[in-house]
């Protein structure tokens, strides 16, 4: 394994290990300083943090879903999407900083809020956007950092595809 090789590993172990830790610490100290359903007001009319558990996807779409299949479903889909995530990162390490980092992003918002799954079959959202009374669902650092990694994706692919597209020939 080259120099570069080696680095771009380094980055995209501490960037997914970044985000894993610092959503589990969110996580972490959201469970033992706001009571469930308590909410503290952070910027009156536009933000709050708040502790709630979703058993649904990201952003509580289908947490209020009525059938008992729905936390195993959501956790066979998250161990699915992960290790494709993990491929897709295989696939393009030495491509593109860009491409790496934001990959890595995804990698680690998955695997935080697959920690939750799996420990108690739901996943602790606490950032309440809000204007007036109309609410964004409820979200976590790990659903941030899956944005935040899909849109640096995104614009990799729209502004450089063969960067990403390209990478299959190169492996």
């Amino acid at each position: 394994m080259d120099r570069k090789s080696k680095i771009a590993y380094v980055v995209a172990a501490l960037t997914t290990l970044l985000g894993v830790g610092l959503d589990q610490l969110t996580k972490y100290i959201v469970v033992h300083q706001i009571p469930f359903h308590g909410e503290i007001p952070v910027i009156p009319g536009f933000f709050n943090l708040v502790y709630i558990r979703n058993k649904g996807a990201a952003f509580g779409f289908l947490s209020g879903s009525e059938h008992g299949f729905a936390p195993t479903l959501f956790l066979i889909l998250t161990v699915v999407a992960t290790g494709f995530v993990v491929y897709l990162l295989y696939r393009n390490i030495n491509e593109n900083w860009s491409i790496t980092i934001s990959i890595s992003l995804i990698l680690g918002g998955a695997l935080g809020n697959l920690i939750d799954r799996v420990r108690s079959g739901s996943v602790v959202d606490f950032l309440d956007v809000y204007v007036k009374t109309t609410h964004w669902p409820s979200f976590n650092l790990a659903d941030s950092f899956i944005t935040v990694g899909g849109i640096l994706l995104l614009v990799n692919l729209l502004f450089s595809p063969q960067a990403f597209l390209g990478s299959s020939e190169s492996k």
